[in-house]
């Protein structure tokens, strides 16, 4: 697909690009970048391996600029992320995708967004726009679910889903590792090293990096959240086994004289005088229940219990 950056994007055919001097927008598979590449006259021979991209970032060369994509899925962060290639001169721009994902954010642009002064530095705005459109609801997403999770910590909720915790914090550290490679691709574009862009136009990738760090700074303080909920599950859980070995060693520590008595009359030596004594039986009983009741007293007073 081949588009003039006008007022906005004009789909038009690849002749169509010959003979103007208005820049341009073009999204290839890899085979049509192969066959066509020649056409753009960007002097730089490059056939982009789509499955060995793992980051986003850009490359300045002698008279173009390349780089890749490597864009997170919203929906699921830690899946395999969007990847394609792009290279750009002052003339315009090739985005080399097999996976329909450039499109579609191409597409985006095209429905959200008219120009009143069209440029290729406007279009690479709102294109790295489009792909952070929906972070900060997806942050506040994250945010309400750790809420949620925390109330139900405070509420003493054994059936905290911990699991999800950790994906949250996984899938935070996707978004978090992403917004950094695109502050730096930004940065690598205002830096204008080529002299591609208007030096009016620059303020754009200024404008972009300022909303890529604010997403980044909220990623972080959320990764925060997370590390805290954690520590206080797992504070929750340490309270919880403490009151559990407190009861434990409450019981144990009453009946250890009920056992001493037990054993004690449980020797049945033919001598001793409490086995013809005919209130042996209910004195041990009386004796027994005394000592549990004055325990149990003894530790609600010392608020043990």
């Amino acid at each position: 697909m081949y588009y003039l950056i006008e007022e906005t994007l004009k789909k038009v055919s690849r002749e169509d690009l010959k003979g103007t001097d208005k820049q341009f927008v073009a999204v290839l598979s890899s085979e049509e970048w192969k066959n066509n590449k020649d056409s753009f006259e960007m002097g730089m021979d490059i056939e982009p391996d789509l499955s060995e991209i793992f980051l986003t970032k850009a490359e300045v060369n002698y008279d173009s600029l390349t780089g890749t994509f490597s864009i997170p899925d919203r929906k699921c962060p830690s899946d395999d992320d969007l990847k394609f290639a792009f290279v750009l001169d002052e003339k315009g721009i090739v985005f080399i995708d097999d996976t329909g994902a450039a499109s579609e954010i191409v597409n985006g642009v095209i429905r959200t967004k008219k120009w009143k002064l069209p440029s290729l530095e406007r279009f690479l705005y709102d294109f790295l726009d489009q792909i952070v459109k929906d972070d900060l609801r997806l942050m506040e997403k994250y945010e309400s679910e750790l809420d949620s999770m925390e109330q139900a910590i405070i509420d003493g909720d054994e059936n905290l889903p911990s699991g999800r915790l950790n994906d949250i914090r996984n899938d935070i550290r996707y978004l978090r590792i992403h917004y950094e490679q695109l502050m730096d691709l930004a940065a690598e574009f205002e830096e204008n090293e080529n002299g591609f862009f208007k030096y009016e136009n620059l303020r754009f990738f200024r404008l972009f990096i300022n909303r890529a760090e604010r997403l980044h700074e909220a990623s972080m303080s959320l990764r925060d959240y997370t590390m805290q909920l954690r520590d206080l599950y797992k504070a929750h859980l340490d309270i919880k086994q403490n009151r559990i070995m407190t009861v434990l060693t409450v019981v144990t520590t009453i009946f250890m004289p009920l056992t001493l008595i037990a054993g004690w009359y449980g020797m049945n030596f033919h001598f001793m005088p409490e086995l013809n004594w005919k209130w042996s039986y209910p004195v041990v009983i009386i004796l027994s229940i005394a000592i549990a009741v004055g325990s149990l007293l003894f530790f609600k007073k010392k608020k043990w219990l």
